[in-house]
């Protein structure tokens, strides 16, 4: 059962996936099926890839260098390159801050920035959570005062994925604390080259170095480098949001993960039966296919929807839920079925062993850690939940 698509959309989904077959280097897409952790090079040189082949903006407007792809081609986008191994296209610069810029921005921004992101040049993070305001964005209390043509800004920003490998970060500041919350904040793009700065690692559960702690002792940043009014910068906060969730649910990583559970039980035995055989085995089999396509089918329409106007809010809500629950699942299962195997971790095992179900077995409990966040980051499950319940029924 397939979702309808244009003959236009199903010629751009096998343009992107051939695309990435003749494009992404074999290293890199071994290193992303087999669990090993990637160098800030490997992500670049995949954007770098994408921008040569006028892929990596492409949902941009024309005007800036895009080429307006449709919310529906940005998706097969997303799920093509999620398939094929390709690293996450780290969203910072392309999906957050751009889309922000070119929308709200000034001209002098505009000039300076977008072309650099275009290119891949310009490595960005994100700074929203802080220690005491995570979903509870609102909450936030680092401080941006205005000194003439600069504000002077201190504060905490924690959770910052790969603030250690970024040139600039966007943050959310507080600008005026004598107002309702979401009445004083601003936003600022930010050079983490300046005075003040420092980068505090967080180690996850995993072993990996991916999440920092970023400390700001009166930063001095250009009130040039605001967007938009200060303190507008929740509209924009909401609008950077809104571009997260909607591809949050990451239908093609899901079926990767998907094609990994059944590639590794395809070498699994109980005794001398083979482990697929089992029949609670393929109920669960079943059950987690049958997900996986009511979670495909539910963003596709949430897409479909957003080429004419926002969706509504509990529909992208419920694919960050639905998606984040569907991945823990899959991960949990693999390492279920693998038992004390799960535990083996050989970062230089490839794709070019001998055994793909034992390839594919690489790194299980590393995956499982790791998705252990994805019901937090992006506004957490329990977020989405009110998000949804004040959508549908009011509360």
């Amino acid at each position: 059962m397939k979702f309808p698509l244009t003959a236009e959309e199903e010629e751009f989904r096998c343009n992107i996936r051939d695309f990435c077959a003749d494009n992404l280097p074999s290293e890199i897409s071994e290193k992303v099926v087999t669990g090993v952790k990637l160098s800030r090079d490997d992500y670049v040189e995949w954007q770098r890839i994408l921008a040569r082949g006028g892929l990596l903006c492409g949902a941009w407007p024309a005007a800036h260098g895009g080429h307006d792809w449709s919310p529906i081609k940005a998706y097969l986008f997303d799920e093509e390159c999620g398939r094929a191994g390709a690293p996450w296209l780290l969203p910072f610069g392309v999906n957050y801050v751009g889309p922000v810029i070119h929308t709200y921005g000034s001209e002098e921004q505009k000039a300076r920035y977008l072309p650099e992101i275009a290119s891949a040049q310009t490595f960005w993070c994100q700074g929203y959570s802080e220690p005491e305001a995570g979903s509870d964005l609102a909450g936030l209390k680092m401080r941006a005062v205005r000194d003439g043509d600069h504000y002077i800004v201190s504060g905490r920003k924690i959770w910052t994925t790969m603030a250690h490998w970024a040139d600039r970060i966007f943050c959310l500041v507080r600008t005026d604390p004598d107002v309702r919350p979401q009445a004083g904040i601003s936003f600022l793009l930010v050079d983490l080259r300046s005075p003040g700065i420092s980068i505090r690692p967080i180690m996850t559960m995993d072993g990996r170095h991916d999440l920092n702690e970023v400390l700001f002792e009166d930063v001095r940043v250009p009130v040039a480098d605001r967007v938009g009014e200060e303190n507008g910068g929740w509209t924009i906060a909401k609008f950077l949001l809104s571009n997260e969730r909607l591809l949050v649910a990451e239908i093609g990583k899901q079926k990767r993960l998907m094609e990994a559970v059944r590639s590794i039980l395809s070498g699994l035995a109980d005794g001398d039966a083979p482990l697929s055989a089992d029949r609670a085995v393929q109920a669960r089999i079943v059950e987690l296919e049958t997900r996986l396509l009511a979670l495909e089918w539910s963003a596709l329409r949430t897409v479909r929807a957003a080429a004419t106007g926002h969706p509504p809010a509990a529909a992208v809500s419920m694919l960050k839920v639905r998606g984040s629950e569907l991945e823990q699942a899959l991960t949990e299962f693999a390492v279920e079925i693998m038992g004390p195997e799960a535990m083996v971790y050989a970062p230089k095992m490839g794709l070019g062993d001998a055994d793909p179900s034992q390839v594919m077995r690489n790194g299980a409990m590393a995956r499982m850690l790791w998705a252990r966040c994805v019901t937090i980051y992006g506004g957490s499950n329990e977020i989405q939940r009110n998000i949804i319940a004040k959508s549908l029924i009011g509360f």
